[in-house]
């Protein structure tokens, strides 16, 4: 992929752009199998190395009259980036019709270096559909009535956007987002239609997969694992708004999902409604749920697990490798705390393993694994 972006030094992120997207996967696959001692390894899931993105994280910069959307330099200033070849194209198309609007809007950007102004960070998502949730990170709601006022004309020039919201991030600091959000639009869920037939529903809030086609490869693969063995009873911890839960319910098959975030169990809980399968969801923390139960014989015959890039920790493998759970999936993001935490559940070996590429040109991958005891 060629970046002119790159060439000019003003972004630097695709840190592995120079090197051939074979060497590139071929590296990632040898990581992954440096650190996973798997009798199996499937062919690595590639997916397309440019306008792969679903999802738009830019720092607002520059001046109300030309506001930039991209990242800051060195010395704080805005570089704009709404043509970064990452992203899908309608995302492209849709962040330079809303910088069109944040300027006619007259949505002062955030000033790092003075601590003025109002407007941070354009959170964009995009479903295969088309469809768009836009999150405006702001200091404060000081502009709220202003940017009501003229969300007609936005819906107007980006008419695939559903769901808009500020998110009011008041603190100088480097942090993405705030607490508090204020929907704006009649929808609060962007639908994201899967090729797999499932349909999850995505809030402000929720987490999904940034690369869509390896999101549903990864799904896939959990699914074709599950079918091949004999499971009644499953587990999906850290399951955000469902995607592993809902693709392995079925007939026969009753799943519970434990997420932290209430605001994606609720979304959870109306997919599975929706799709009529036997899928429940609670909110809570999810090694404090498997270390607090205590029904021994109701234990699930597998559990997923899909943790941030720390992984599950000791206290979890340390359950798991003792509860006598025969089966566990488990995707990662970070090929070496899965390494950690493999090492905590040596009765949990691994039997098939699988590289996806949902980060091309960086050395971050996904690595999904199947465990069964031994």
């Amino acid at each position: 992929m060629d970046c002119h972006h790159y060439d000019a030094y003003r972004c630097r992120s695709c840190t592995l752009l120079e090197v051939p997207r074979a060497r590139q996967l071929s590296d990632k696959e040898e990581h992954a199998r440096s650190l996973v001692d798997s009798p199996v390894w499937l062919p690595t899931v590639a997916g397309v190395e440019s306008g792969f993105r679903n999802k738009a994280k830019m720092a607002v910069g520059g001046t109300v009259e030309a506001p930039t959307l991209g990242i800051l330099d060195r010395d704080l200033a805005g570089v704009d980036l709404r043509d970064c070849g990452l992203h899908s194209p309608g995302l492209t198309t849709a962040l330079d019709r809303i910088a069109s609007w944040i300027s006619s809007t007259g949505l002062t950007p955030y000033d790092v270096a003075t601590r003025s102004g109002e407007l941070k960070h354009v959170l964009l998502t995009e479903s295969p559909d088309g469809e768009l949730l836009l999150r405006l990170v702001v200091r404060s709601t000081a502009l709220e009535a202003r940017v009501r006022s003229r969300l007609p004309a936005l819906l107007d020039a980006v008419p695939g956007i559903r769901v808009v919201t500020l998110n009011v991030q008041p603190e100088h600091k480097a942090v993405l987002e705030g607490d508090r959000e204020v929907v704006l639009t009649e929808s609060a869920v962007l639908p994201m239609r899967l090729a797999t037939g499932v349909t999850l529903q995505l809030g402000p809030r929720s987490f999904f997969q940034t690369n869509t086609f390896v999101a549903e490869a990864l799904y896939e693969q959990a699914r074709t694992w599950v079918e091949g063995l004999d499971v009644r009873t499953i587990w999906d911890l850290y399951c955000g708004v469902g995607g592993f839960a809902l693709h392995l319910a079925g007939p026969g098959r009753e799943v519970l999902g434990v997420e932290v975030s209430a605001d994606a169990i609720d979304a959870a809980t109306a997919t599975a409604a929706e799709l009529g399968v036997a899928a429940s969801f609670v909110a809570g923390d999810a090694t404090a749920y498997a270390l607090g139960w205590d029904a021994a014989p109701d234990l699930p015959d597998l559990v997923v697990v899909n943790p941030p890039r720390r992984g599950i920790g000791a206290d979890l493998a340390g359950w798991l490798e003792t509860s006598g759970v025969h089966h566990v999936v488990y995707s990662s993001c970070n090929a070496e705390s899965l390494e950690r935490d493999l090492a905590l559940m040596p009765s949990l070996r691994p039997v098939e393993a699988r590289v996806l590429d949902m980060f091309p040109h960086t050395t971050h991958y996904e690595v999904i694994v199947l465990l069964s005891r031994q």
